[in-house]
């Protein structure tokens, strides 16, 4: 391979290995926050109990997300210098203004809310949780409007090849950025109720009584999830539209589209041929895609040999798929167990195997939207401005990305795994626990 196509993998694993930890910790913060007000309320030892089983995943999540996010904002002056060099007045300040208030805000306060619940009062430890959740959603909001900004570039103008900024509120709250935004929150929440419900049910399943901590972590995540997925659906249907709009190359590659059509039916499988412009087994749903972006049977949706420029058609139609199919699958799993616990009080088996197999589906929904968000604005870096080729270095050689990304995808696996494994240790420890106590108070003849 190229030196141009290696430093796009390595990109894209850094990038995807990173988004793996903030899509948790966005979420979870809220959810230790929730878990520290009920304590404070009830003094419910099972509150306390689901905190700190939680907040130990959180500042690992935290670790491993400030450490990939150094890692990946090297590769900047490594591998695409371009990129800083034509858009550095308007991406340099948006990435300290997320260093300045939002990193210094959760590091500060990280650490009372780690070791401080014994040396400060309650209130103020509450506090710091409060603030590094104000600061972990200030971070997101960041980067989004950086990211939201490179796919629809406004309020800024181009002078000896550069890009100045003219008004930073257009800038920041550009045509695409609440869309975004409110669909990786909502991502983020969805990503870490299904780790807490699916972590919580696997205690759940191999505890020899009802474990109450994990019961009631489910039960509430459980909930969350089944409200927000619904949000999510309106809020993704919304950001097509928004896509469909300014970035309509994407939206016909999302939905495998080569020929302009009315009433455009939705490809529920599909094998794209770029060579032959044309796709093979195809599967349709007649007007459905018209109905989807246009809210009319016979709305016209452009086709990609209409555009100049279009991004590579396979990764962004599948990805594109396995986003939806993955969120499906969440609203199945937390509806039918939202269900069950209203109307039984409990889940069964088979139930609890279900939210065990979700656990980390929402890392697969929120790789498959970022590939198919970053993929489908190709070949534009900055949309419209500044190609990828454009902002590639000069002269770099082939064999030194190579060899940087081998060593980047053997350490990001260990990484994966190690934090997988971890997850894992935490509960079957918080499932010994259990036991003992269970066995202790079946010895002493005592009711639970």
């Amino acid at each position: 391979m190229d030196a141009l196509t290696l430093a796009r993998i390595q990109f894209a694993a850094n990038i995807s290995f990173h988004i793996l930890f903030p899509s948790i910790s966005i979420g979870l913060i809220w959810f230790l926050l929730f878990f520290k007000i009920m304590y404070n309320r009830a003094k419910d030892k099972k509150w306390l109990d689901a905190y700190e089983f939680w907040v130990k995943i959180f500042a690992l999540c935290f670790a491993l997300g400030v450490v990939s996010g150094v890692t990946m904002s090297f590769q900047f002056g490594t591998n695409w210098p371009g990129f800083m060099n034509k858009v550095g007045n308007i991406a340099g300040p948006l990435l300290a203004y997320e260093v300045l208030t939002a990193f210094f805000l959760e590091a500060t306060f990280l650490g009372i809310m780690l070791y401080g619940f014994k040396k400060v009062s309650s209130r103020v430890h509450t506090l710091s949780i409060i603030l590094v959740a104000i600061g972990t959603t200030a971070s997101a909001f960041w980067i989004i409007a950086l990211n939201s900004w490179m796919q629809t570039p406004t309020g800024f103008i181009i002078k000896a090849d550069k890009v100045y900024a003219v008004d930073w509120v257009k800038i920041v709250f550009n045509p695409s950025m609440i869309y975004k935004f409110s669909h990786m929150m909502i991502a983020s929440f969805l990503t870490s109720a299904f780790l807490i419900a699916g972590i919580s049910a696997y205690c759940c399943l191999r505890s020899k009584s009802q474990n109450m901590t994990h019961f009631y972590s489910m039960k509430l995540s459980v909930y969350t999830a089944s409200l927000l997925i619904l949000l999510q659906i309106i809020i993704g249907d919304l950001h097509g539209l928004n896509s469909f709009e300014h970035q309509p190359a994407k939206v016909a590659a999302m939905e495998g589209i080569w020929d302009t059509e009315k009433g455009a039916a939705f490809r529920l499988f599909a094998i794209p041929d770029e060579s032959k412009k044309r796709n093979h087994f195809e599967i349709l749903i007649p007007n459905l895609s018209s109905i989807i972006l246009t809210h009319k049977l016979d709305g016209e949706i452009k086709g990609l040999k209409d555009f100049e420029y279009h991004p590579p058609v396979m990764p962004v139609f599948f990805a594109f798929r396995v986003m939806l199919g993955v969120g499906i699958l969440m609203l199945l799993a937390s509806w039918s167990s939202s269900f069950f616990l209203l109307k039984r009080k409990r889940l069964s088996t088979f139930n609890l195997k279900i939210l065990v197999y979700m656990t980390f589906s929402g890392w697969i929904a929120t790789l498959a939207g970022w590939y198919t968000a970053e993929i489908g604005r190709q070949p534009w870096l900055v949309y419209g401005i500044l190609k990828t080729v454009e902002a590639q270095a000069k002269n770099i050689e082939s064999g030194m990305v190579a060899s940087s990304l081998i060593l980047y995808l053997i350490i990001y696996v260990m990484l994966i795994i190690s934090f997988i494994f971890i997850i894992f240790y935490l509960a079957k420890n918080s499932i010994k626990k259990s036991n003992l106590y269970y066995e202790e108070v079946k010895k002493n003849g005592n009711s639970l």
